[in-house]
């Protein structure tokens, strides 16, 4: 079997594993690591988030920064890497165009993501810097992460050995916990969304679908391989939804594929909703029974939904050797430590066609203004 040790990552000592596929899986259920896209719905509620401790708000403008080079893609516009001069340091420049963003009725989601950015502030989520804007894009300036997409190293290795997968759960474990506690669902996990910083710790990315939800929310959005159950039935939902796809990450990270994936999308719904995971006789018995927990249906049996909350989830005995405070403190060796060469270090995200579009235009007329006005 091929060894996992790479020039772009090296697992921590004596933790190697098989970078390949076992037999016992059938190759047509295991497909080709394709990126996951979201599904966008125009938002049901403008429910917005309650006040907090908000991070003041700095006063930046483009000029201040140099951009060096894209990062990826999207619906809205790009992430780009900056240099800002004051003190160089590395930020990640998310770039939202406004005709699109207004196009697909996502004006209420990007405002939900600033306010989340705000708010939040904990050792396994992504910080904020700043915000501005000009005529025709929005800015959002947040803390680069040098490490790279989890996606990335798990389409590297095809899947994970369970030590590797157990440690992610838990700082993704730990991350929906604080979020939970002000009453904000995430939404949109996935392993695009989950960076490794260069120690190898996670730092969640991509608030556009999170939202205060203090009671139910009906809005259709996410991820269609990581929709609950009750999302697809168009039910009211809460922070069940989260734990729902973090049986789905855990699922993915160890087999490599999503358990109900299916290119058709009609099926891949029909089987959500059926819910019966097939798991492959390599998969470890007490990540079993922790993930169908967490997918179960039954939101009064769904763990992390329970009188308990987050502690079933984190007393079961798939996390007996977890130790949850030092976790949290960062101070639990990381699996993976991605290479990383410096703050600025691109190495680790895909490579993308620049754009020449010019930043800064406030000479246009900004029809989308009152939209945006307190961007």
């Amino acid at each position: 079997m091929a060894s996992p040790l790479t020039s772009c990552i090296r697992f921590t000592p004596a933790r190697a594993a098989s970078s390949t596929l076992p037999q016992e899986v059938d190759p047509s259920e295991s497909p080709e690591k394709v990126q996951h896209s979201n599904i966008i719905d125009s938002p049901s509620s403008t429910t917005g988030l309650t006040p907090g401790s908000n991070i003041p708000p700095l006063q930046l403008s483009l000029q201040e920064f140099e951009i060096l080079r894209t990062l990826g893609t999207g619906s809205f516009g790009r992430v780009h890497l900056v240099k800002r001069k004051l003190n160089q340091r590395f930020y990640a420049m998310k770039v939202l165009r406004k005709s699109e963003i207004v196009r697909l009725k996502q004006v209420e989601h990007v405002h939900n993501e600033k306010r989340v950015l705000q708010l939040c502030q904990h050792p396994f989520l992504v910080g904020l810097l700043g915000t501005i804007q000009d005529s025709v894009n929005l800015f959002v300036f947040m803390d680069y992460i040098a490490g790279g997409e989890l996606f990335s190293y798990l389409r590297k290795f095809q899947r994970f050995p369970g030590h590797v997968a157990k440690f992610y759960a838990a700082e993704v474990t730990l991350a929906f916990e604080f979020l939970h506690s002000l009453d904000i669902i995430y939404r949109d996990l996935k392993p695009e969304n989950i960076l490794l910083d260069s120690r190898g710790h996670i730092k969640l990315t991509d608030f556009g679908f999170a939202k205060y939800v203090p009671d139910v929310t009906w809005t259709l959005c996410g991820t269609p391989d990581y929709l609950a159950p009750e999302v697809i039935n168009s039910k009211g939902y809460g922070r069940a939804v989260d734990w729902y796809s973090l049986g789905i990450l855990i699922y993915e990270m160890m087999v490599g594929c999503p358990p109900f994936y299916d290119e058709d999308q009609v099926k891949l719904y029909e089987k959500i909703l059926a819910g019966h995971p097939r798991f492959p006789n390599f998969f470890d018995p007490l990540a079993k029974d922790l993930v169908k927990r967490l997918l179960t249906q039954d939101l009064s049996k769904r763990y992390g939904n329970l009188r308990g909350g987050v502690s079933d989830i984190k007393n079961h005995k798939w996390f007996f050797d977890m130790e949850w405070n030092r976790l949290e403190k960062r101070q639990v060796l990381p699996p993976i430590i991605p290479m990383v060469n410096g703050d600025g270090d691109m190495s680790n995200y895909d490579v993308y066609p620049e754009t020449a579009e010019i930043y800064g235009n406030n000479f246009e007329q900004d029809p989308y203004h009152d939209l945006f006005v307190n961007f």
